[in-house]
């Protein structure tokens, strides 16, 4: 279970910048904490800090919880990623699901793929508080996770079930306490990323992407260099 975890994660974080192509035109016009201009680097297009950090692609990950009714509710969340083997992070303004998340202390986390990519988008766009019943009004279903307090989205074959360790400054931890998938995306037992067929999030052209076909094999494809 703790490789497939990490294997999910890895769709996490792969550094690169897509910002406003506006915000740096002119050379210098950006400062930095200590108000000196920042310099040009060689080469490269300077964006300044105008959205600071931005890594693309994300996964879009898919945070369910239950209201004070024990309706679902589904967000989409783009800033996420891995702790360790049992924990991840997740940043969070305030939402409905945080009001969700200090009520019940536990939430799941599915994973948006091809097959879901308008009714995550939904998710995404409209908050549950204006619309409680989005997740019935997107055509899908669930059923209570037997570990924690929170609904699993069956149309979402991938679900982490997690409770929450700690949310402070923004910043959800939660304690992965079971992972379960479809068989429909296993392969030998474990879960198979080209049947799951995940999304991710592009920051830089503001757009959903497929994840693509294995390019290499982890802790294999560097050893060349170790001759």
């Amino acid at each position: 279970m703790r490789k497939t975890i990490i294997t999910l994660a890895a769709a996490a974080l792969l550094a690169a910048c897509g910002t406003n192509n506006t915000n740096n035109e002119n050379k210098n016009t950006e400062t930095m904490d200590n108000n000196q201009p920042l310099q040009e680097v060689a080469g490269r297009k300077n964006f300044g800090n105008k959205r600071a950090l931005v890594t693309t692609p994300q996964p879009c990950v898919m945070i369910a919880t239950w209201d004070k009714d024990r309706t679902p509710d589904v967000m989409m969340a783009a800033w996420a990623g891995q702790l360790d083997y049992t924990h991840i992070v997740i940043s969070l303004s305030r939402h409905k699901t945080t009001d969700n998340l200090a009520a019940t202390g536990a939430f799941t986390v599915s994973f948006a793929d091809e097959r879901t990519v308008a009714e995550s988008d939904y998710f995404g766009l409209v908050s549950g508080n204006d619309v409680p019943d989005k997740v019935a009004r997107a055509g899908f279903t669930f059923i209570p996770s037997p570990n924690v307090d929170a609904p699993i989205i069956n149309e979402y074959p991938l679900t982490l079930e997690c409770r929450v360790v700690s949310f402070e400054d923004g910043m959800l931890i939660g304690e992965v306490v079971n992972q379960s998938a479809d068989e429909s995306i296993l392969t030998n037992g474990k879960v198979d990323l080209t049947k799951l067929k995940p999304i991710v999030f592009d920051a830089a052209a503001m757009c959903y992407r497929s994840v693509g076909d294995s390019v290499g094999q982890a802790w294999g494809s560097g050893k060349k260099f170790q001759q």
